[in-house]
């Protein structure tokens, strides 16, 4: 599912396969906008890396400006897809003119996801453009955190959230649901998303949530997160201050 749904770690598709040798595990990207853009297998030969995908004959990263994206090159782009794709939304002009573009004469379906592409073709998913957190400058993609945390022993599950920052207009903020009887530990989660990743990545805070309520399908309500990790931080700070709340 195209960063809306459960994306499963390399670590554990190879611990299904280790369990069930026979396994096969195949991840596709995709959404109703932009069907089959691209898939990857993973079995007793090889599981995949977490967000890899081999894309198909039509699909293609574009930048900003419409520039496909050369693979190899590190630059991070929107995924299109070419080919059969819906006529737009109903009756909403706006919405289909941005999601469905015409580029060099051709028209393809760029739902918002960012990814860039390895050398040898491999599509690698960042994230929904309209998560990206942006701190200091620097755009910061959720899942991608959320996956670094995920591997922390005491963790169950996790989302990353935007909140406003004065210095960095945005801070990073991860919600984090515990694995039974673990307790998280802030500043050991945030030095574990350090040792796998650039530091601005990391969480500036963690909020330890019951569970972060995730839908049947995986996805998570990331307003509802952020406005709970905005009232949690924010009652902190009255409590350290010794202040009452109004």
């Amino acid at each position: 599912m195209m960063s809306s749904g459960v994306m499963w770690s390399t670590a554990t598709k190879e611990g299904l396969i280790r369990h069930l040798p026979r396994l096969i595990c195949v991840d596709t990207l995709g959404s109703s906008e932009a069907l089959n853009v691209a898939s990857s297998v993973s079995s007793a030969d090889g599981a995949s890396s977490t967000a890899a995908f081999t894309v198909n004959p039509t699909t293609r990263v574009f930048t900003e400006e419409g520039r496909e994206v050369r693979p190899g090159s590190g630059e991070v782009g929107m995924v299109g897809l070419g080919g059969r794709m819906p006529l737009g939304y109903y009756k909403d002009e706006e919405k289909s003119a941005q999601t469905f573009r015409v580029i060099d004469g051709r028209r393809w379906s760029i739902p918002g996801d960012f990814a860039t592409v390895d050398t040898n073709g491999t599509l690698r998913l960042l994230g929904r453009g309209s998560q990206c957190i942006n701190t200091g400058g620097e755009k910061v993609y959720p899942e991608e955190v959320e996956e670094a945390i995920k591997t922390h022993a005491s963790v169950l599950d996790a989302v990353c959230v935007g909140v406003p920052d004065e210095r960095f207009g945005e801070a990073v903020v991860a919600t984090v649901a515990p694995g039974p009887g673990a307790v998280i530990d802030e500043a050991a989660i945030i030095a574990h998303v350090k040792g796998q990743m650039a530091a601005y990545k990391a969480p500036r805070r963690v909020v330890t949530v019951a569970s972060v309520g995730r839908a049947a399908n995986g996805k998570v309500d990331y307003k509802r997160l952020r406005d709970l990790a905005m009232r949690e931080l924010n009652a902190k700070v009255i409590a350290d201050r010794g202040l009452i709340a109004p």
